[in-house]
């Protein structure tokens, strides 16, 4: 069931995405080769405490297994979970980060891929195409249209520059739980609700250097590309007005 958000609660969502987006604004700069990952979850743990709101993805799926970290960082192949570890940035690396933050029981979340070092052209321009993907994908958000006419922007122009849709995960709504209805597919499937005014969604491109298929580990969490080739992750939780659409974790990335 989609559940709308009235005026009093898109404040409270907002709230929670303008301290995401400041906090990534911080971030972003401290992707540097030679930093552990498991350093940056640390320093997002405690951003998030400060500020005073609480990591959204720590703890999150099932008992028996849930997300350790309260920061995704996927790199490379990797495409969207990757749990925080020893493992060091290395120059040339793509990567991604993803988060999100709980205020006072408002959701936001947010993600961006980072070029660690000097990235090879072809990583660097899937970087791009991927953030004009989730570019596009927001400016085809409009009250009363379609949901998959933002799946189509999406897929459509990752194809167009020969790049791999990723299928089995997509975006969602978002801002009373991390993950809410309706499902926003980066290619064109599924329902298609009509977007309305107070709906909130996160529209999250993945896109891939190679085909769009995808495997997750033995961990239970990362997802990988099949072919070992490179992806990119951006994303940005979008609410929808009667006459426009409102980014709600701003436009502070690099780029944007």
């Amino acid at each position: 069931m989609i559940r709308l958000k009235n005026e009093q609660q898109l404040t409270g969502i907002r709230e929670s995405c303008r301290m995401l987006s400041a906090m990534y604004g911080e971030l972003i700069p401290l992707v540097k080769p030679g930093v552990e990952t498991m350093e940056l979850d640390r320093w997002v743990r405690n951003w998030i405490k400060k500020a005073g709101g609480k990591p959204a993805f720590l703890g999150y799926g099932s008992r028996t297994n849930p997300f350790p970290g309260a920061l995704c960082i996927s790199i490379d192949s990797e495409v969207i979970h990757g749990i925080p570890s020893r493992r060091k940035i290395v120059s040339g690396n793509l990567v991604s980060l993803d988060c999100g933050i709980d205020l006072g029981g408002f959701i936001s979340d947010q993600a961006v891929s980072v070029e660690a070092g000097k990235a090879g052209d072809e990583v660097h321009r899937l970087n791009m195409v991927t953030r004009e993907c989730l570019r596009r994908g927001i400016a085809a958000v409009k009250a009363g249209d379609r949901l998959l006419q933002v799946s189509r922007a999406v897929e459509s122009y990752a194809l167009a520059n020969g790049f791999g849709v990723v299928h089995e995960f997509c975006g969602h709504g978002v801002g009373f739980s991390l993950h809410e209805d309706p499902q926003v597919p980066n290619y064109p499937h599924g329902p298609n609700p009509r977007m309305t005014e107070g709906l909130v969604i996160a529209i999250e491109p993945m896109i891939n250097l190679g085909t769009g298929d995808v495997e997750v580990l033995e961990d239970g969490w990362t997802v990988v590309t099949a072919d070992g080739k490179c992806s990119a992750h951006w994303e940005h939780t979008v609410a929808v007005f009667r006459d426009h659409a409102e980014v709600l974790t701003g436009e502070l990335l690099p780029g944007d």
